[in-house]
């Protein structure tokens, strides 16, 4: 079994079992609970809301830059237009991953990983220079105990590092660049000016570079070594011993062509012919056990690189979640799904609270109330729901302006509308989400 770290501020349950937890805790009365439960739900659908408004601009700007769709726009973009597609999209993306509670991952600590060791013994590249825009994030890491063959009878304990979900977004340079390098665009493995997003879950952080499409592999100094000294070191006797005889060795080839009147030109007697003999054959043998070997060290390197395509196959097919568009829309999910988790909770411990809670003490409270329920410790972001709580506001029937789910008095305690009063600003959000009659409310 892993060993979990903290989950950071991700809380791994679901809305509903959030909401059951809540309705269950015996602080809501049965007229109050069912009053609750409706709130949860009207939120839920509100955010529902929000995030198909993230979704649609995604949608819209993503199209130019999406590898695997096939609806192409009416009027191509003008370069301005395109510039600005991307950033709309690009930021996007971050809303949605903050939103998430995924972690950023920058490119040096991405580097960092790519420079360790893999699980396989290869080297392998990826270069950044390819990219105009590289983002990643992840959420949970773990431990994990793995057993490495290193040698025949000989495997090893090792202990790695696993990223439970890590997305990366990659936005290819334009293919004049790939021009420019003398690259042959057809036989890259990504189109030039996509944009390509991956999804993946249960990632050792040693075989990040699995996730990148222009990752290129090339032998370690260790198979080079192998690969080089043993030859040179079977070529240098090889050739001391060739040397003197040489001409001899030139005869021998003649005389086995029938060249004889070659032969006679070299001014060589027959009997040093025969007596050369044993020295081609044991050329012949050497040159012979040594291309054997060097074939065999090839041989070797070519079954890593074998073995690195079905790591990579294997990732690309068990361990992906979603890709490009569908991406977007998972974590869109992902990103609504963990809104309402944090407003509800704090909605529900400020109601059921018997003080008044500041944001320090409230984030205690429901960490604590969170490892007592689930078993579970999370790191709660209490400013996310705080600052989301505050934007959401309407009008009641007991206050003529409008006014936010919650307020903060001077002295920095947080306070909620009522169930009644928050399912009238629910309803009033509800109602002006669309103003068609020109009324200005």
């Amino acid at each position: 079994m892993p060993s979990y770290k903290n989950r950071e501020a991700f809380i791994p349950f679901s809305r509903n079992d959030i909401i059951q937890l809540c309705l269950q805790d015996g602080q809501l009365s049965a007229k109050d609970a069912e009053k609750f439960n409706n709130f949860c739900q009207i939120l839920s659908a509100y955010y529902h809301f929000r995030f198909h408004q993230t979704l649609e601009v995604i949608k819209e700007n993503y199209v130019p830059f999406n590898p695997s769709t096939h609806i192409q726009p009416l009027v191509p973009p003008t370069l301005d237009q395109y510039n600005e597609m991307e950033a709309r999209v690009v930021e996007a993306f971050n809303h949605i991953l903050e939103r998430a509670n995924y972690i950023p991952l920058s490119e040096a600590s991405v580097q960092e990983a790519l420079a360790n060791k893999s699980l396989i013994d290869l080297k392998t590249e990826v270069d950044f220079n390819d990219f105009d825009q590289f983002l990643c994030y992840y959420q949970g890491d773990f431990s994990k105990t793995i057993t490495v063959k290193k040698l025949v009878f000989w495997k090893e304990q090792r202990t790695i590092e696993v990223f439970e979900r890590i997305v990366i977004l990659i936005k290819f340079k334009e293919p004049a660049y790939f021009l420019s390098q003398k690259v042959e665009i057809d036989k890259l493995k990504f189109i030039p000016g996509k944009m390509y997003v991956y999804f993946y879950k249960d990632v050792p952080q040693l075989d990040i570079d699995l996730l990148f499409p222009n990752v290129t592999t090339h032998m370690t100094w260790k198979d080079r070594l192998l690969f080089g000294v043993p030859a040179i070191g079977a070529a240098i006797p090889l050739v001391l011993k060739a040397l003197p005889n040489l001409l001899l060795l030139i005869a021998a080839i003649l005389l086995v062509l029938n060249a004889t009147e070659l032969i006679a030109a070299l001014n060589i007697k027959p009997e040093q012919l025969r007596n050369v003999m044993p020295i081609l054959v044991a050329t012949l043998s050497f040159a012979m056990t040594l291309g054997g070997f060097a074939f065999k060290q090839y041989t070797t390197y070519k079954n890593k690189k074998i073995k690195f395509q079905k790591d990579v196959t294997d990732t690309l097919f068990f361990k992906n979640l979603a890709n490009n568009d569908s991406a977007f829309g998972r974590l869109i999910d992902m990103a609504e799904e963990e809104e309402c988790k944090e407003i509800i909770l704090v909605y529900y411990h400020l109601l059921t609270s018997k003080k008044p809670l500041n944001s320090e003490q409230l984030d205690s409270c429901i960490e604590t109330w969170m490892e007592n329920k689930f078993g579970t410790t999370i790191n709660f972001d209490i400013n996310g729901p705080l600052s989301n709580l505050k934007e959401i506001h309407g009008k009641v029937m007991s206050n003529r302006g409008e006014i936010s789910l919650l307020q903060c008095d001077s002295e920095g305690f947080c306070h909620v509308l009522s169930l009644d009063d928050a399912m009238e600003v629910l309803d009033y959000v509800w109602d002006n989400a669309f103003r068609y009659n020109g009324i200005d409310l």
